[in-house]
């Protein structure tokens, strides 16, 4: 299982760290950004494979920014 840690670009959370297992995504863990909803996110992702999350995450914005954390999240698995 490698580790990977994303630094985000343009989001209130500033770090993405997750496992990868094969293209399978597990254990994922926000830093900074919107506690409750970030932990939300990473559940529903749990187990996913990166092209899932990708396709269901990819291009989310937040507000008036041009990207968001799940979208960021999206950009890191297939990263």
């Amino acid at each position: 299982m490698e580790k990977i840690s994303y630094t985000t670009k343009g989001t209130c959370a500033t770090k993405i760290e997750f496992e990868k297992d094969g293209d399978i995504i597990r254990n994922i863990k926000f830093t900074g950004g919107c506690n409750g909803n970030l932990k939300a996110i990473a559940k529903l992702c749990e187990g996913m494979t990166a092209q899932e999350i990708s396709s269901k995450l990819k291009g989310n914005i937040c507000g008036a920014k041009s990207t968001s954390c799940a979208d960021q999240l999206a950009k890191a698995v297939m990263s």
